[in-house]
């Protein structure tokens, strides 16, 4: 094993999260931040020039997305260390980003708490994935996903559309988008459109 301190990079689009990590890791002897990105695309130059121990992931960037650049990066670099920064704490998004290549994933109202602990088991080879995160990955790791055509109308819903504008905008039949709905409301355990919508947001099946 190598000798020295981690070398970090950072990728996030808010150069005041970033300012917010720098602080956090200067005063630590084994950690060194070598470079910062601000959205996925330049996370995936950086990482070639660089090669750092471990890469800090913002999931929410302009350009090239969170996820997408994970999986460019692992495509390449298979045994990289990615940690995700998030403020989801959705079981969705974690899995999308556990089956990308990540190795570990941070809220950021954790950051202050965690951040170090998740650098340095992820650089020792381990996972890092908070408990509560993982309890929800548990809790609905045997249901059955929405359908990408499912997921698809529900982001339409939640944007306040009425059944007939999302059956127009996916070219389908307004009793076909009913059918949908009635199967989406019955796979995530609710009752109407609102209970879906905030329930996908929650989990991370689908953003704003």
């Amino acid at each position: 094993m190598k000798s020295g301190p981690i070398r970090v990079l950072v990728v996030d689009d808010h150069i005041l999260l970033r300012q917010g990590i720098t602080g956090i890791l200067a005063p630590e002897a084994d950690i060194e931040l070598v470079g910062e990105a601000g959205n996925g695309e330049e996370a995936v130059e950086k990482f070639e020039q660089l090669r750092p121990d471990v890469t800090l992931m913002d999931l929410q960037m302009p350009v090239l997305s969170g996820i997408d650049a994970i999986a460019r990066i692992t495509a390449k670099a298979s045994n990289a260390r990615i940690v995700v920064l998030t403020t989801y704490r959705g079981d969705v998004q974690a899995v999308r980003a556990l089956k990308a290549g990540a190795r570990g994933y941070l809220l950021k109202s954790s950051l202050i708490d965690e951040l170090l602990t998740a650098i340095r088991t992820v650089h020792a080879g381990q996972r890092y994935i908070p408990a509560d995160v993982a309890q929800e990955i548990a809790i609905h790791a045997a249901e059955d996903p929405l359908s990408p055509r499912e997921i698809d109308i529900l982001a339409l819903v939640a944007t306040g559309k009425a059944n007939k504008v999302v059956a127009r905008e996916l070219d389908v039949s307004e009793q076909t988008v009913k059918a949908h709905l009635r199967t989406i409301f019955q796979k995530l355990g609710v009752q109407d459109r609102t209970q879906a919508v905030t329930t996908a947001l929650r989990r991370g099946i689908i953003s704003l």
